[in-house]
């Protein structure tokens, strides 16, 4: 890992990130509230909790094997049997059996173990993967509720904007009657406020597309956020400037590094169980059994009978199979170093891209916004200097019109430092690190037992 992040080094040493609950130095209690809803609600972290309950079941399972075995039997015959020539009559009499069964494979070269390490891997795995998932949910709550925010100050902007350019629009109507405008005056004035008005739909679709993917990711139904969220409210602005610590931190922090990581151990843990397979095993057997004509006397006059001792099963030819699934064990872990080695870089590249965005889109901001003073002024006097016949009505015109576009690539810079704040932390790991409670499944099925076939 570099030392560093970017082409810049410094002699202090880099502060490490502060990931805890980041999306909170936003100061928006309703993306707060949004957040907390969506981490309880959402259907993929429901997914992702399942998937851990069921790997936590694999790992029991696979250290059970590891343990002795024992079964308990029983059976009752009836049976007749038929006269001979000799004169000896039919028969008819009935045996009673029970007796246990027990096993225990002793896991010499250690392929049982292995198998319970990888399972072990495999629930560490699991979690790490819920823990990404919901990584991911907070960054595209965080975003969406951004995007939406963005598209209603548009709309409200160019509904704004629309009206004022439909009172100019009707003063140089009046003044067209009057003898002192155009008719290209009037045609052109009320062009530029049909345009502006054709933006509004536009932001409308955008902010209803964007309220609906988070009332999605909140596991509700798409109209559900349009009532919370329909008086609007500020663009999210992050005042505070983000430490990103160093590369290696990310190891730790990034929960789909981890994963991978995780991974990785899983799929070598497999390749010993693999290995293993190709040795002998050996086995502890034993079972004992009593059988009575009567159940009464199972356990007194019955006939009792017991064997134990070990068994030792030797792969002598298996058709080169044994071997080729270690190659297949190997080829899959290397596959997952690969792996592991792309989600490093690939979480590098997000954090370096972050920085990049966020820093530059800061620079534009501030351009933007004196772009957008200047503008202002530029409009406020091309408007005094037509009321007094030194300028033409077009210069009015162009004025509102370039006003309108930088107080709209304004709003957007805003959104877009937003979002690329959202990014970076995302980028550095920050997820929710709250408790998750996984141990209380989706679905209840009360009737899933054995079901007994009644007598007819």
């Amino acid at each position: 890992m570099p030392p560093h992040w970017g082409n810049k080094s410094s002699s202090q040493p880099a502060k490490p990130a502060e990931l805890s609950q980041w999306w909170k130095q936003l100061k928006d209690p309703t993306l707060n509230l949004l957040i907390e809803e969506a981490v309880a609600g959402n259907l993929d972290v429901a997914s992702a909790k399942a998937k851990i309950r069921e790997a936590r079941a694999s790992y029991r399972e696979q250290k059970g094997a590891l343990l002795p075995s024992l079964e308990g039997t029983a059976s009752a015959t009836r049976t007749r049997t038929a006269a001979s020539d000799t004169s000896s009559e039919a028969t008819v009499y009935s045996q009673y059996q029970a007796g246990f069964d027990a096993s225990w494979e002793l896991d010499l070269f250690g392929g049982n173990k292995r198998a319970a390490e990888a399972a072990k891997y495999g629930v560490d795995a699991a979690e790490e993967e819920l823990r990404d998932t919901m990584l991911t949910l907070v960054g595209d709550v965080a975003s969406y509720y951004v995007q939406a925010r963005e598209y209603q100050t548009l709309r409200d902007l160019a509904r704004r904007t629309a009206v004022s350019q439909r009172t100019t629009a009707a003063l140089t109507q009046a003044e067209y009657k009057a003898g002192s405008a155009t008719g290209v005056d009037t045609a052109k004035a009320d062009a530029l406020a049909s345009s502006t008005e054709a933006d509004i739909p536009t932001y409308e679709i955008s902010y209803a597309t964007a309220v609906h993917r988070l009332s999605v990711l909140l596991g509700k139904p798409p109209a559900a956020l349009e009532e919370r969220l329909k008086t609007g409210g500020p663009i999210p602005n992050p005042r505070i400037a983000v430490s990103t610590g160093i590369p290696a931190d990310i190891l730790n922090s990034r929960p789909d590094v981890r994963l991978a990581e995780r991974q990785l151990a899983q799929y070598t843990a497999k390749i010993g169980q693999a290995e293993a397979n190709r040795y002998p095993s050996i086995s502890l057997t034993g079972d004992i059994a009593s059988s009575a004509t009567s159940i009464s006397d199972l356990g007194k006059k019955s006939t009792i009978g017991w064997s134990f001792g070990p068994s030792l099963t030797v792969p002598i030819f298996q058709g080169g199979q044994l071997k080729a699934a270690v190659d297949v064990a190997k080829a899959q872990g290397d596959q997952y170093y690969v792996a592991y080695q792309s989600a490093v870089l690939s979480a590098m590249e997000d954090v370096e891209n972050a920085v990049v965005s966020l820093t530059q889109e800061r620079l534009k901001h501030g351009k933007l916004s004196s772009s957008a003073i200047s503008y202002r002024r530029a409009t406020d006097l091309s408007r005094t200097l037509n009321q007094a016949g030194v300028t033409d009505f077009l210069d009015v015109l162009d004025a509102e019109r370039s006003l309108y576009s930088a107080e709209e690539a304004l709003i957007e810079s805003q959104a877009s430092i937003a979002t690329d704040y959202v990014a970076l932390n995302k980028a550095l790991g920050g997820g929710w690190e709250g408790e998750v409670d996984t141990s209380e499944p989706a679905v209840v099925d009360t009737d899933s037992g054995p079901h007994l076939t009644a007598a007819r």
